[in-house]
This record gives C-alpha cells, sequence and structure tokens, in this order.
C-alpha cells in the first residue's frame, strides 16, 4: 500500500515537507533542494508521489515512486 503523497511548499520563509492532508509540516527547511532531497526519501520509502510546488504555491514538478502500473491505463 503507498504512503501519502509528500508535497515541498513555501513555509514562512522556508520550505516545508508535508503529507499530503496534513496540517502541520513534517520538516522545514531553509532552501527549497533541501527540502525536494528530504521529501524525496520519504516518498521512496513509503512508494507515493512527490509534488513540488512554486514559491506562489503552484506545482512546479512531481515526481512518483509507487508501483505504477505499465502500461498505465486510460
Amino acid at each position: 500500500m503507498a504512503g501519502k503523497n509528500q508535497h515541498v511548499v513555501p513555509h514562512q520563509g522556508d520550505w516545508a515537507v508535508k503529507g499530503a492532508g496534513n496540517q502541520k509540516a513534517t520538516s522545514v527547511h531553509s532552501t527549497q533542494q533541501e527540502a525536494v532531497d528530504a521529501a524525496r526519501e520519504i516518498a521512496r520509502n513509503q512508494h507515493s508521489e512527490l509534488i513540488i510546488h512554486r514559491p506562489d504555491g503552484r506545482i512546479r514538478d512531481k515526481d512518483s515512486y509507487g508501483n505504477d502500473e505499465f502500461p498505465p491505463k486510460g
């Protein structure tokens, strides 16, 4: 079973890693790259997705570490 998707989001001048649906940050980092590295490790361990947001909150990039179907449906 896959874990929660991990979001890298702006957080009070820093960058936070948050699990999908969580109010509280899992971790807070001074740079986006540090947050991405931390979130990527969690996403790999939980077989979930990593969603990276821009400073304005829009999605910048996504990486999947889940058990994706091949070929994909649809």
